[in-house]
């Protein structure tokens, strides 16, 4: 995660901050890179050798994961894994570090539990003791991990991981010059590689992330997925159909990894936007927030405001003012490659579970 001033520091590594000091700033970074990427290699050395054991539990472990900072589409990702094994009758468990709250259950953590309510998910800095827990006190039979492609500690039976079409290699830069947690080269590890957002993007763009992943990668078992609103939901989790934004004014914001995934999602929805507004991602609203926000949606006349659900579970009203307020909620769809990525997930069915 991004913890200084996300804004300023996208800026910086984009290249858009212009004069002596950002430039002198890029030229460290990118030392401070060439360390960071020593030690990311020396890691995965370490791991592939066997120099640094992992730790298998006795249930099968998918990990969704990816290769940048920011928002990739995980969430809807672990979720859509985790409800595909409900189907097959399995008890599921979520697992994850946490990141973004100090204090109990962060915010995708709170999405999760809302959408899946019988599938538990657990958090803690300890992923195998997590795992243990899961599977000796819960009796889950598939653990699926959450932003676990880095975590390698914790044994694992399929790596899924997602590349954002709209900003799939981190500037093309390793960490902190740009937006790469480790180099493009890492996919060799994937099971599978998820095209998150693939729609927003046309088909020569899609032909191009995958010819660039594969000319570092080796060859590799490709899907397309999209984010698809499914339908507004109020703070107390009501649901709404798509078709109640109508034509009216519409003002959006959100504090998520990749705002412009959802300024796009609602362009596509014909949306009537008249203001959009975006926080750090993990942004922790306050009152003064929260007042800023009524101010602005008065400011613009708005008639609705929409947010993430991600957001919503944070801010927990059903109004700003005297503005609605509703989430949209967000569905992981796959575009093409579905077998390819149920594929290894039948692979991992206890035997003799015969599909519904």
């Amino acid at each position: 995660m991004i913890r200084i001033d996300e804004a300023a520091f996208l800026r910086l590594v984009r290249g858009e901050s212009r004069g002596l000091l950002p430039s002198l700033s890029r030229t460290g970074l990118a030392g401070l890179a060439g360390f960071y990427r020593l030690g990311v290699a020396a890691r995965n050395l370490a791991y592939n050798r066997g120099w640094k054991s992992n730790h298998r539990v006795e249930a099968p472990v998918i990990s969704v994961g990816n290769l940048t900072l920011g928002g990739t589409g995980k969430t809807p990702m672990v979720e859509w894994i985790a409800q595909w094994y409900r189907t097959q009758g399995l008890r599921v468990a979520i697992l994850s570090r946490g990141y973004g709250d100090t204090q109990g259950m962060n915010d995708e953590g709170r999405v999760l539990e809302e959408n899946l309510p019988d599938v538990p998910h657990l958090q803690g800095a300890d992923r195998v003791a997590l795992a243990r827990l899961a599977v000796e006190e819960l009796e889950s039979e598939v653990l699926v991990l959450d932003d676990g492609f880095q975590h390698r500690r914790l044994a694992r039976d399929l790596d899924v991981v997602l590349i954002d079409a709209l900003e799939p290699f981190g500037i093309g830069r390793i960490f902190p010059r740009g937006l790469l947690r480790e180099p493009v080269g890492s996919l060799r590890r994937a099971g599978v590689v998820v095209l998150s957002r693939a729609d927003l993007v046309d088909e020569t763009t899609r032909q191009a992330i995958r010819r660039e992943a594969e000319q570092r990668a080796g060859p590799l078992r490709w899907v397309l997925a999209r984010h698809a609103p499914l339908d507004l939901i109020d703070a107390d989790a009501r649901s709404s159909p798509l078709s109640e934004v109508g034509e009216g004014r519409v003002a959006a914001f959100c504090g998520i990894g990749n705002p412009e995934g959802f300024r796009q999602t609602l362009q596509k929805l014909k949306v009537n936007l008249v203001g959009f507004r975006s926080f750090p991602d993990h942004h922790a609203y306050s009152a003064d927030n929260v007042a800023d926000l009524s101010s602005w949606l008065r400011s613009v006349d708005a008639e609705l405001a929409l947010t993430t659900q991600k957001d919503s579970v944070k801010l927990r009203t059903s109004r700003l003012g005297h503005v609605p307020l509703r989430a949209l909620r967000i569905g992981l769809e796959l575009m093409d490659g579905s077998e390819t990525l149920e594929q290894p997930l039948k692979a991992l069915l206890p035997s003799g579970k015969d599909l519904p």
